[in-house]
């Protein structure tokens, strides 16, 4: 079974070894088809810390970490031009 992937913006490092990643999913409205955005976060294990805020990561599904924590952060697709 392929392992899943997604890709999204980081929104908070606060924790120890976890992100929270925003990952958005943009689809068209049955009806009125409007382009509507859903919005989901996902809590990553990252070993390093290496993250910061504004990051484009790509995370993994892998086995449960914690009670949350179910993907870890595979790469840094690009930093945040903030400097945080």
């Amino acid at each position: 079974m392929p392992v899943k992937e997604r890709i999204g913006i980081v929104v908070s490092n606060k924790m120890q070894k976890t992100i929270v990643v925003k990952v958005e999913n943009r689809y068209s409205h049955p009806i009125y088809s409007k382009t509507m955005v859903k919005t989901k976060k996902y809590l990553a294990h990252d070993e390093m810390s290496e993250c910061n805020i504004g990051d484009q990561v790509l995370v993994q599904e892998c086995r449960p970490l914690s009670k949350r924590k179910r993907w870890v952060l595979a790469r840094i697709i690009s930093k945040s031009s903030l400097i945080s």
